[in-house]
């Protein structure tokens, strides 16, 4: 049986409570993360939560002062001994992509990290799992078009709740991807800034990794650990028609 020791990052990137939130942006941009876990001071190392990107583009304020406490988000309680199954669902509960991992129930510091890439490479699909992306993707998703300003995206992804969004042309071919990290790490994350206007094009990833609506489960995880992204565009006859992401494919192996 695989625990969660078994495959966890050990010593990861972390951030104190009372550090401040510009502290935390450049962490993610300079070590290219989605998210930190969060400790009430280094000498401790006790966990408190975690910070995610989404947090980071939800700081609307351009003071510098402000602190990562306040901002991060609770956490499932995962152990070092827990069955990788049971991980799973707690991480597909709690709506995350990435959890810290405690020592115990009663020693809370920071053991390591978590992440529902590390489970896909873990985790098979059963026999009574979906057999086909159609059955678990995202479809009516959500695009945009790369002359849309990088603010209009950004406020749009806090609406929808997304990590990312298909970049397409007039013909709704998929062009690329804009990401939450892709925003962070192009040192755009600041509303009301100079560069508000910058377009979509500038910062987007490609090319953009596509599969069909028929593609089985286990060739899209593949393509997501290959390509260790968070997301693929689904696409019939070269038109967006969904998207599918790391937790929708862990969530389909649970079934």
């Amino acid at each position: 049986m695989t625990v969660v020791e078994d495959i966890m990052v050990k010593d990861p990137v972390k951030i104190g409570e009372n550090d401040y939130i510009t502290h935390a942006r450049q962490l993610m941009r300079d070590y290219f993360l989605r998210s930190l876990p969060v400790v009430d001071d280094y000498d401790s190392n006790r966990v408190t939560g975690i910070l995610t990107d989404q947090d980071i583009l939800n700081v609307t304020s351009t003071k510098s002062n402000l602190t990562v406490k306040g901002f991060e988000r609770a956490i499932p309680t995962i152990l070092p001994e827990m069955d990788i199954l049971k991980v799973s669902k707690l991480l597909i509960d709690a709506k995350l992509h990435i959890s810290p991992v405690m020592l115990s129930t009663t020693d809370k510091r920071l053991a390591g990290i978590i992440s529902n890439r590390d489970l896909l490479e873990n985790i098979n699909p059963s026999k009574r799992s979906p057999k086909t992306v159609s059955e678990v993707m995202t479809d009516r998703v959500k695009t945009c078009y790369p002359d849309d300003e990088v603010s209009k995206i950004w406020n749009n992804m806090l609406d929808w709740d997304y990590t990312g969004i298909p970049v397409v042309n007039r013909k709704n071919e998929p062009m690329g991807m804009i990401t939450r990290r892709d925003i962070i790490t192009s040192g755009h994350a600041r509303i009301n800034s100079s560069e508000k206007s910058l377009r979509v094009e500038k910062i987007m990833s490609t090319p953009t990794y596509t599969i069909n609506p028929d593609t089985y489960i286990t060739e899209a995880i593949d393509k997501v650990i290959h390509y260790d992204v968070g997301r693929l565009t689904v696409v019939n006859n070269d038109k967006v028609v969904g998207i599918v992401d790391r937790n929708d494919l862990l969530e389909a192996c649970l079934r």
